[in-house]
């Protein structure tokens, strides 16, 4: 199917009645509502466009995709300078405050997310019609998908059930210690999922379903140690038949083989465009380059900004385009892949050796800190249309879920809750054979440490990485300048807690 069956490309409007922010980065600090706010759920459509804006914020999700992986081991923050958007030069070197702008979005944009989801859920018993469950439940499924985002990032935070933070409210409303916020994520992610099918509503792309539910309540369950619980969700997406991870095409599986067929046939993948919503895509965020937009409000772009931050700078030539220069690879990244390892190639662009069979130009002193590696899955094409800034319009989605993902997770979760390692090889090894790898015979810790270091492997560039080294307590020696006991989490912008008249305690060593 096309890509402009989805969601995005059927109503590409964020209504004024539904919108919780305007371009603005607090949650609390915005304009009022519409005054028929309170009104608003009278028809069908009307619950149609309130889900349209609840999803909407997905899209301002690049800025913690791109973070996730500055803040670990696997990249550096470049851009042009040492002062290139000091917010994301400074979680590079862990050396971030409660004084953080990116940080302020990440908070503001995903809690506007909550607020969208739950203003649907506030009225979700005005009038009834056929279908309003499935738009409930993936009202619910976004509320849990923000939610998560905030616990990874921020640990207690404040909580809203089916109703809206409304002007005042910060006032009153206190910090939710986060495993009352895991428990309502799980409640909402299996509620959703008992409601939900496979296929998306109105085979719409980027709608959540029942698939995207349970491996989404997985996660959730890994990132809290409950092994049994994740492997059994986890086993059900795999046992469902409806995903499978793409093959590789158009080349020999060789350095050599993917830059001979250059430029007539370029080497497609998963996160070639062709690939998207693809049988590998259980959840993947829809992003467009048909409508204009500015830096002036970056979270209502409706194309993917992280793509044009992470291009090359002064790139010319076959294939890319140029960029800023941001989320630039480690050599060390590039050397933890084998030489035969088909995904090296795929997933970091090494400019020189690209440039050199392509005929290809690029400007290494226009960047700063630049390594000569590029994150290839996330690095603007040439078939954009360039609406607008086209360092901001571009159409590439973001693979929030992918099956490669949940075959790790099932592998990790059956492994280490001592459930079987034959069961937990046999996942890891798929991905491996995709990879052209040889399987793995390990089991135990050896098993273990080998399914941690398949997903720095199979999701480099993908944002996952912090997260995984914090939640498998791996952190401390691995990522420069991570200190234990202050690192796990980021600290709670200091705007937000003065605006809840200083009551709230920061995050430990902030």
């Amino acid at each position: 199917m096309m890509k402009y069956n989805t969601l995005k490309y059927m109503l590409m409007i964020c209504l004024a009645a539904v919108t919780t922010v305007a371009c603005t980065d607090d949650f609390v600090d915005v304009d009022s509502f519409d005054k028929n706010s309170e009104s608003f759920f009278t028809t069908e459509e009307e619950y149609y466009e309130g889900l349209v804006a609840a999803y909407d914020l997905l899209q301002a999700g690049y800025l913690k995709n791109m973070v996730g992986e500055i803040a670990s081991d696997n990249t550096l923050a470049g851009g042009e300078s040492a002062t290139d958007v000091i917010g994301i030069q400074e979680v590079d070197d862990m050396i971030h405050t409660p004084v953080n702008q990116q940080l302020r979005d990440i908070w503001s944009w995903t809690f506007a997310g909550v607020n969208r989801a739950n203003y649907i859920l506030e009225f979700k018993d005005n009038i009834d019609f056929p279908g309003k469950e499935t738009i409930l439940a993936e009202a619910t499924f976004l509320r849990a998908y923000y939610y998560f985002d905030l616990v990874k990032w921020f640990g207690d935070v404040p909580l809203a059930v089916d109703k809206r933070f409304q002007f005042g409210d910060e006032q009153t409303v206190e910090r939710t210690p986060k495993a009352e916020v895991y428990a309502q994520i799980e409640a909402d992610l299996i509620y959703a999922a008992s409601v939900l099918e496979y296929a998306p509503a109105n085979g719409q792309f980027g709608r959540a379903t029942k698939g995207a539910a349970l491996a989404l309540l997985g996660k959730v369950y890994l990132y809290q140690d409950k092994f049994s619980e994740a492997a059994t969700v986890l086993q059900e997406v795999i046992n469902s038949g409806q995903y499978a991870l793409t093959q590789p095409v158009g080349a020999d599986i060789t350095e050599e083989g993917i830059y001979e067929t250059l430029p007539n046939e370029a080497y497609e993948m998963l996160f070639e465009r062709r690939g998207e919503n693809g049988s590998e895509s259980v959840f993947e965020v829809q992003y467009t380059d048909t409508q204009g937009a500015g830096f002036g409000c970056l979270q209502c772009v409706e194309g993917n900004v992280a793509v044009g931050f992470q291009g090359p700078r002064g790139y010319s030539g076959f294939h890319f385009d140029s960029g800023f220069s941001f989320n630039v690879p480690t050599q060390e990244a590039y050397d933890a892949y084998a030489d035969n390892d088909i995904r090296r190639d795929l997933s970091i662009l090494n400019i020189v050796t690209w440039n050199e069979a392509t005929g290809s130009a690029y400007n290494e002193a226009a960047g700063y800190e630049q390594t000569g590696f590029f994150n290839r899955k996330y690095i603007p094409r040439q078939d954009d249309l360039n609406t607008g800034d086209p360092n901001l319009n571009n159409p590439a989605n973001y693979r929030a879920i992918r099956y490669a993902d949940v075959l790790l997770m099932a592998a990790e979760a059956i492994n280490r809750g001592g459930l079987g390692d034959a069961q937990a090889r046999e996942y890891l090894n798929q991905v491996r054979s995709r990879a052209g790898l040889a399987d793995v015979t390990l089991s135990g810790n050896a098993l273990t440490n080998a399914i941690y270091d398949e997903r720095r492997l199979e999701l480099m560039g993908e944002g996952h990485r912090f997260f995984d080294l914090v939640r498998t307590g791996r952190a401390a020696g691995t990522i420069p300048g991570f200190q234990a006991g202050k690192h796990e989490l980021f600290p709670i912008p200091s705007v937000e807690i003065e605006l809840a008249g200083n009551r709230w305690p920061q995050n430990p060593g902030y």
